[in-house]
């Protein structure tokens, strides 16, 4: 991941207020070059309105967002030039196929000439549309109009891409295909700021994360930092080939668990801890000469985090 000083997405104590409606308030975070920022929320939680704001669609009722430096507000110009933007909704255009498609927004982004020639192949490439390229876009499948629309946002080499809601009604084939293209792009320096309910795919690709439910950010940081924040301690499930009264009298002495249940073979109980502690616990036993034949630990999900911060509350 690459990181420098200067964040390529800041929001500054940004508002949008729609009458007595709050769909933006008060929120700030940055994000770095080489990251992807998980956006999370409920709908009407102000995602979209937020991403609308930095994609220069819609203006703030106060406060700023900038993009590479550059304000939204003062330089929305130059802010257009460095973004590539993927709505959460694809228009299909009669009688165009993939080629004119992405043909008319590259010339749209003033791309000519050979420039415009080796930008197309490789967008057309990297997405993988290549092999429908003659294809009328009103025939192609949820999964190839969601590549096509990347392709859209990418085909001007912008630094900060900005996707909303890109999995959405994709098969889990699709879902894949288009996580590993966003890897790949954020490991070439890309910047990222995505929205998405499927709260497990954001946890596989995104660095940094951020909750906001009725227009405030309720939590942000890594996957990791935040499930720290909420939960301190793990559950570790146990199987064990013999002598599981033992295990549990040597876990009571040596670990003290605030739970600790036996059903059989399996032992699960609560550990405090990291990844490392957990480690060195299986050490211990296996050294005490207990018979593991399962050693698994279950962490608090994005999933759980999402439901503990947030009320369900809706605007």
């Amino acid at each position: 991941m690459i990181k420098t000083r200067k964040p390529m997405i800041e929001l500054r104590r940004l508002h949008r207020f729609f009458g007595k409606t709050k769909a933006v308030n008060d929120i700030s975070f940055e994000v770095y070059a080489g990251q992807a920022f998980g956006y999370i929320g409920p709908n009407g939680a102000g995602k979209t309105t937020s991403m609308r704001i930095l994609a220069t669609l819609d203006l703030p009722s106060a406060g700023d967002a900038l993009l590479d430096g550059f304000s939204v507000i003062n330089d929305p110009d130059r802010v257009r030039k460095r973004l590539g933007f993927m709505p959460d909704y694809f228009g299909t255009y009669s009688n165009v196929n993939c080629w004119e498609y992405l043909d008319f927004y590259a010339r749209a982004y003033g791309l000519r000439g050979n420039e415009r020639r080796k930008a197309l192949n490789y967008t057309m490439d990297f997405t993988g549309v290549d092999v429908m390229k003659n294809k009328p876009i009103a025939g192609l499948s949820k999964g190839m109009k969601q590549r096509l629309c990347l392709g859209r946002a990418m085909i001007h080499d912008p630094a900060v891409l900005i996707l909303d809601e890109p999995a959405a009604g994709l098969d889990p084939r699709a879902r894949i295909e288009l996580r590993e293209m966003i890897r790949r792009l954020a490991a070439d320096g890309k910047t990222f700021l995505i929205s998405s309910h499927i709260l497990t795919e954001l946890a596989e690709m995104c660095d940094v994360v951020g909750i906001i439910e009725q227009g405030e950010l309720l939590a942000s940081g890594t996957v990791a930092e935040i499930q720290k924040s909420q939960v301190d301690h793990s559950q570790i499930r146990v199987r064990v080939l013999c002598n599981t009264d033992k295990l549990m009298q040597w876990l009571n002495e040596n670990e003290k668990p605030e739970t600790l249940i036996a059903d059989g073979e399996l032992l699960t109980f609560s550990h405090d801890g990291d990844r490392h502690s957990e480690a060195a616990l299986l050490k211990k036993m296996v050294e005490a000469k207990f018979e593991i034949a399962e050693f698994a630990a279950q962490h608090t999900s994005l999933e759980d985090v999402f439901l503990n911060v947030t009320k369900g509350r809706v605007q």
